[in-house]
């Protein structure tokens, strides 16, 4: 019985091991793409407030997955992940793409970067704040993570519902949806200063209601003089809004 437990001890012992050392790789990857001449000094400054290493470590990231990144924007988050998957994992960027597809496509240590569903079609209704995206299928099978960067808050109820059923989709059982978004106070009504801010409660609901389970959150985006007041394109609050980080996983 104690061989047994010093085996089972040992055994769990190497386990957490190399899973430190599995992202101690991923993250030296990281630090390099950090480093790069593609990304632009403005978008080095942000790397304090937005901690990608932590980030990206949190959601469970390692260089050998299969990662989708919806709505890549300008593609911030796009230029580190594409270089750290570049030679053992698969990556795409999905929905949204324009300007990741003009200007990223084809730079130095983007060779790597796949465009898919280019084409969903993304709208606003009449006398809508909000954008809507119709029911889209990502196209990919066995997905280890999807990521959605300040995004959630975009989209009203139907958008984001569709969203949350693509990401659903295309995971594979125990894979990562991984969720950052800017605060809003649970159940503040909208106004015009929080529109780009979405309630974490909401967010939390709607995601399990399209099948996932919440694992975890973290804190470390936290921003205690963030008074949730205010638009986060605001001088006051622009760079230090408080922000979500939400993971959740496939059964």
């Amino acid at each position: 019985m104690k061989k047994l437990l010093l085996l089972l001890c040992f055994i769990s012992l190497n386990t957490a091991i190399a899973a430190k050392d599995d992202f101690s790789s991923t993250k030296a990857s990281l630090q390099k793409a950090m480093n790069a001449p593609l990304r632009t000094e403005k978008e080095s400054k942000r790397d304090r407030n937005r901690m990608p290493v932590e980030t990206l470590e949190f959601f469970e990231l390692r260089s050998n997955m299969k990662v989708i990144e919806l709505l890549p924007g300008g593609g911030w988050y796009t230029k580190l992940l594409a270089p750290v998957l570049a030679e053992d994992g698969e990556f795409f960027v999905a929905v949204g793409t324009g300007r990741v597809a003009k200007n990223l496509v084809g730079k130095e240590g983007m060779g790597f970067l796949s465009v898919i569903n280019d084409s969903s079609n993304v709208h606003k209704e009449k006398g809508d704040r909000f954008y809507s995206i119709d029911k889209f299928d990502l196209g990919e099978k066995d997905v280890d993570i999807v990521f959605t960067f300040r995004n959630y808050h975009n989209f009203n109820f139907e958008g984001r519902k569709a969203m949350n059923q693509a990401a659903f989709k295309a995971l594979k059982s125990g894979g990562v949806y991984a969720v950052v978004d800017h605060t809003r106070r649970h159940m503040q009504k909208l106004n015009n200063e929080n529109g780009r801010r979405i309630d974490p409660v909401l967010v939390i609901k709607e995601i399990q209601d399209a099948g996932f389970v919440l694992v975890d959150y973290s804190a470390m985006h936290y921003r205690a003089d963030d008074e949730l007041r205010y638009e986060v394109g605001r001088k006051s609050v622009t760079g230090n809004t408080d922000r979500f980080t939400l993971k959740f996983k496939k059964p």
